[in-house]
């Protein structure tokens, strides 16, 4: 499969991510008596990588966040030569859904984009009001595991076809914890296309849900070939 046939698969996977789990943050968490609330918004986000990774797994191997990315790079699983066109696209793929979900949400009236469009936020923009630090070691810790987890479940010794549920339920587990203190990134795509349409304190913000989960990424991919060996492609 050439480049950009798999960089076309990785922007409309980031694409349903976004559109799916910052969708259902924006239109149905706090819908009055029927919101889904934090759990739902956390299975919304765990059900777009599962359904995914089963329709582009075989494909672009469905990564969906330069994180993720960045520690199969760094783990030897994935050629540090295409990791940059994957990016550009899991960029413009989390654009274009944040783009569409936009239009959907100004059709309610009342509607302010500048209120957080599930952008990710510390201090007085975080759920739960935690600071900069508790954001920044909860977003490293968070991507280390949610990637310790992917190398894990793609491992040529795990068993044959369970990965993408490992991975979905990962995602899922890691926003139960993380929802309230950062609105939960782990995926600068994911960060970048809801900030771009807040502006203001979003992108103000936005380094951190760069930084924190690359480097927490790329921990991963180097600790888990150290403990167990490489294993095998992750594609």
């Amino acid at each position: 499969m050439s480049l950009g046939r798999r960089a076309a698969a990785e922007a409309f996977g980031t694409f349903w991510l976004v559109f799916g789990g910052c969708g259902s943050a924006v239109l149905a968490a706090g819908f009055p008596e029927l919101g889904i609330g934090f759990v739902g918004v956390a299975l919304a986000f765990g059900l777009t990588v599962l359904t995914m990774a089963y329709a582009i797994g075989h494909i672009s191997g469905c990564h969906l966040n330069p994180a993720v990315t960045a520690g199969l790079v760094s783990g030897g699983r994935f050629p540090a030569k295409e990791a940059l066109p994957y990016v550009i696209a899991q960029v413009v793929g989390a654009i274009l859904g944040a783009g569409v979900l936009f239009v959907i949400a100004s059709g309610k009236a009342g509607f302010d984009v500048h209120a957080g469009f599930a952008s990710n936020g510390f201090g007085e923009h975080s759920p739960g009001g935690y600071s900069m630090l508790a954001a920044l070691v909860a977003e490293v810790v968070l991507t280390f595991f949610f990637l310790f987890i992917i190398l894990g479940a793609t491992d040529d010794r795990a068993p044959a076809g369970f990965a993408p549920i490992a991975i979905g339920l990962a995602l899922t587990l890691i926003h139960l914890i993380g929802i309230p203190v950062t609105n939960l990134s782990v995926n600068p795509a994911r960060s970048t296309g809801p900030a771009l349409f807040a502006g203001g304190w979003a992108l103000g913000q936005l380094w951190l849900f760069w930084v924190a989960p690359i480097v927490g990424g790329a921990l991963a991919g180097v600790v888990y070939p150290l403990l167990f060996g490489k294993g095998k492609s992750a594609d």
